[in-house]
């Protein structure tokens, strides 16, 4: 590949249009303007913008967010080029709009972590419940730095929300349930929801319900099924992405496993 370099996908997660991830080093954004919420994150190299007539500059751990229907551009600031990764969010609070615009850029390493995070989990087809929680924590600290400037990072105690979320998903081992759908049956937002059942159990729910999936898919590998069958039958997207987690939980793939040369 030359020096520009554009990957762009449909990760197939409620909220998130498009991701795309870029290499550019001569091409210049002219003015333009999104239907969506553009959440940005420059990996290296250094952006320099104008937003609604005013100059910004995006880089290092800084987290950008550029409202929709305001007119910005977009080149590289310095002579080598720049990396960046964007998520094209369609859900965010329509009433920040006019925040982001004076303030479009954050800087709050646990802010850039969860969105480095979430690029690397929409790298993997099937991980929706994963992808679906750590966009929940992403939007929610966003929210707050442009709302009140001071996003809780404290633990949230609801036990009884975080009960509720167990059941549901112990409910829907296979075919798994959307995380906004979970929060809208408890009555929670999805990022209290999954703050109050990471502090309940030690653990975000998706990691739950791997767990609980490679378990199933243990019996049935166990019960003589055929590695590619198991992945469909215990409610992973194929075999690879059943031997990545399997593999990750228990240092074995499952062919080692069903055929005891792991002991």
């Amino acid at each position: 590949m030359g020096p520009e370099q554009v990957r762009a996908w449909n990760p197939g997660v409620r909220g998130i249009e498009e991701v795309f991830h870029a290499r550019f080093v001569e091409h210049a954004y002219p003015l333009h303007t999104h239907a969506t919420w553009t959440l940005l994150v420059v990996d290296d190299g250094a952006v320099r913008y104008d937003l609604d007539r005013a100059e910004h500059g995006a880089l290092g751990r800084a987290v950008t967010l550029l409202p929709p229907g305001v007119a910005h551009d977009g080149r590289s600031a310095t002579s080598g080029g720049f990396r960046k990764r964007v998520l094209y969010l369609s859900e965010f609070p329509e009433a920040l709009v006019g925040r982001a615009v004076d303030t479009p850029a954050v800087v709050d390493d646990a802010l850039h972590d969860a969105v480095d995070r979430l690029h690397r989990v929409l790298e993997h087809p099937g991980d929706e419940l994963a992808a679906s929680s750590g966009l929940a924590l992403v939007t929610a600290r966003l929210a707050a730095h442009l709302a009140r400037g001071v996003p809780d990072d404290g633990p949230v105690r609801d036990p009884r929300a975080a009960g509720g979320l167990r059941d549901l998903l112990d409910a829907h081992v296979v075919e798994g349930l959307p995380l906004d759908e979970a929060a809208a049956r408890l009555h929670v937002t999805p990022n209290h929801l999954v703050k109050a059942f990471s502090a309940e159990f030690g653990l975000p729910p998706h990691r739950y319900l791997v767990g609980r999936r490679v378990d199933l898919a243990r019996r049935l590998l166990l019960a003589g099924m055929p590695a590619a069958r198991v992945a469909v039958e215990s409610g992973f997207h194929d075999q690879a992405h059943l031997t990545r987690h399997f593999r990750r939980l228990l240092g074995v793939t499952p062919g080692r496993f069903a055929g005891g040369s792991a002991l």
